[in-house]
């Protein structure tokens, strides 16, 4: 697809930063809000100057691919600690104009160096947290990658036009809450052992308190040279002779040792982004569409959902829908685990996990009445693939829970013109590696951790493979048209929290704020299924155990979704979290009355 031709008026940066301010200025007067209906654009995020900039960017004239990269690289200032232009992600876009809905892959990549064995010593997998705190577990950053294919193929606007915004909040600064100055804490022994991550959030070695003034200086800068020199300023010259340094030769404190990583130059000068068709499956009259592998998200959400479809979960008693979820969702995981990983190295087998049939073979282990006794193995979509071009069965893998970082963050956005971004993306764990790029204020990620550290699997690591994904972004249509997004941060949990939502909205019937604020249950084929403080002796929860589910020992926070719904009066809702991570934002156009 040709670029559009529909490119607003340049304007001189000075001029432009004026009108920028005073759109934030103006968008600060309304009161933070978790849900929000009204007419033109939409937008929720998890942050208030993130939807902000989203909107400030519609009302210039531009579309939702520039108003999504506005409110992502907005959110790399406000909430650093889950995403930003040292990570990678993955965006699902509806095209109005042509009907289609396209997806755009800018995953990190593992750098050339890699091989199987990276993350094993002595035959034995490497510390798991050793390994985060350090340049090996930096992949090659894709996020500058995405957002410049997203706007050169589908926006209207420049990186100097949708960085402004940003660049606005990391020079006047911003109040941290309570939930930042939290992660910050949580953090703290890792932000420690690197100097320039220590003089941004830390004070006195302690977490910046909430009500400090953050400014970013550094990132500002960053942003204004990819203002100026676009997509080739990150990937060659000296911000990526800096990248390269702070991966292979991180700058620790006195006494601190960490291992480097083996990222070179070319690494980074050889990225690229990949544009791929969706995945797609129809439930209950809609048409759903998410990312393809590398992401295992889409897939596994589909094939529960597919398992799901055998039983009319409106006529059951609530618990024993919710029970149905987590058996469906039990089954995916299998399935999932061991099957989905980088279609460059290993290609599989999406269509057979997809397949209406498969689903219906599955559908026959879950008992109605009883949970599994504990993890179930993987299936056989290859018989379901109908593929002749992929013979081969490999062996089911092991159903043993990986860790996976549960920190990342969602966005999604919509335009006058009918234009959705559903947008998914990450640096993996709180804060990444650790490691801030000195003098250029953003944390760089750790995602080469999403690998499986030992094989046989089709996840291990490889040179230029990117590690599979949890990550769900999400888009709905009804007849043809749009009905909703979802999509949400948390890791392995993404995939439950994008579940159960839907689950909730579409079967429960569920106004779509409900639908997110209900409690999460997240069953990943373990000993035990994952959920919130308060749940455990909840009468929600006594009664799912009589069907014999368990919970997990320790009750964590899951996700931090964001949503729009289209309504039939021609009006959308954008929501976001009443509670979960500080409360999130969403913000129209034009407010509905």
């Amino acid at each position: 697809m040709t670029r559009s031709l529909a490119r607003p008026l340049v304007r001189s940066a000075p001029t432009y930063c004026a009108i920028t301010i005073l759109a934030l200025a103006c968008a600060t007067g309304q009161a933070k809000t978790p849900v929000a209906t009204g007419t033109g654009g939409a937008v929720a995020t998890i942050s208030e100057q993130a939807s902000q900039s989203a909107i400030a960017i519609l009302n210039r004239g531009g579309n939702a691919i520039d108003a999504a990269v506005a409110a992502a690289a907005t959110l790399g200032v406000t909430d650093p600690f889950s995403c930003g232009i040292g990570g990678g992600g993955f965006m699902v876009v509806y095209l109005a104009k042509d009907k289609r809905v396209i997806t755009i892959d800018h995953r990190e990549m593992a750098p050339a160096a890699f091989k199987p064995t990276v993350f094993t010593a002595d035959g034995k997998e490497m510390d798991f947290d050793t390994v985060v705190a350090s340049g090996m577990s930096v992949g090659v950053p894709g996020t500058v990658r995405g957002w410049h294919e997203a706007l050169q193929r589908y926006g209207t606007m420049t990186f100097k036009d949708v960085l402004a915004p940003a660049i606005a909040v990391a020079d006047k600064g911003f109040t941290v809450n309570e939930n930042f100055s939290h992660l910050v804490a949580e953090n703290t022994d890792k932000f420690r052992r690197f100097p320039a991550t220590a003089a941004l959030y830390l004070k006195n070695g302690a977490a910046l308190p909430a009500g400090t003034l953050l400014r970013n200086p550094d990132l500002a800068k960053t942003y204004r040279t990819l203002a100026k020199g676009g997509v080739k300023a990150f990937y060659e010259g000296p911000l990526a002779r800096a990248i390269v340094d702070a991966v292979n030769r991180p700058a620790t404190a006195a006494g601190v040792t960490v291992r480097g990583g083996a990222m070179t130059l070319a690494d980074l000068a050889n990225y690229e982004a990949r544009i791929r068709q969706p995945v797609s499956t129809t439930y209950r009259g809609y048409e759903l569409y998410g990312m393809p592998p590398p992401s295992s998200g889409g897939v596994a959400v589909f094939e529960a959902l597919n398992i799901l479809e055998g039983w009319d979960l409106r006529t059951l008693k609530r618990e024993q829908a919710e029970h149905l979820y987590l058996e469906a969702s039990r089954l995916a995981f299998a399935d999932r685990n061991a099957y989905v990983a980088d279609p460059e190295y290993l290609e599989p087998p999406v269509a057979g996990l997809l397949s209406k049939a498969y689903a219906a073979e599955r559908r026959k282990l879950i008992d109605i009445g009883h949970a599994a006794a504990g993890p179930v193995a993987a299936g056989d979509p290859y018989a379901f693939q109908q593929d002749a071009s992929v013979p081969l069965r490999p062996a089911p893998a092991s159903s043993r829970l990986l860790r996976e970082g549960a920190h990342t963050t969602h966005l999604t956005v919509s335009d006058k013109d009918g234009n959705i971004v559903s947008y998914t993306f990450t640096i993996e764990s709180w804060g990444g590696s650790g490691i801030v790029v000195p003098g250029h204020g953003f944390l760089l990620n750790n995602e080469m951790t999403d690998f499986d550290f030992a094989g046989p699997h089709p996840n291990v690591p490889e040179a230029g493979k990117r590690p599979r994904s949890s990550m769900a972004p999400t888009i709905a249509l009804k007849n043809g048209k749009p009905a909703f997004t979802i999509g949400s941060p948390g890791g392995a949990t993404i995939i439950t929290t994008v579940l159960q939502t839907i689950v909730n909205h579409v079967d429960l019937g569920m106004p779509m704020d409900e639908a997110i604020a209900a409690p999460r249950l997240s069953e990943r084929n373990g000993a035990a299924t994952d959920v919130e403080p308060g749940f455990p002796g909840s009468a929600q929860a006594q009664t799912l155990q009589r069907y014999g589910q368990r919970w997990s020992a320790k009750p964590e926070e899951i996700g931090a979704a964001n949503a729009l719904v289209f309504n039939a009066d021609g009006t959308v809702t954008a929501v976001s979290e009443r509670q979960r991570h500080g409360i999130g934002s969403a913000l129209v156009q034009k407010t509905a009355h």
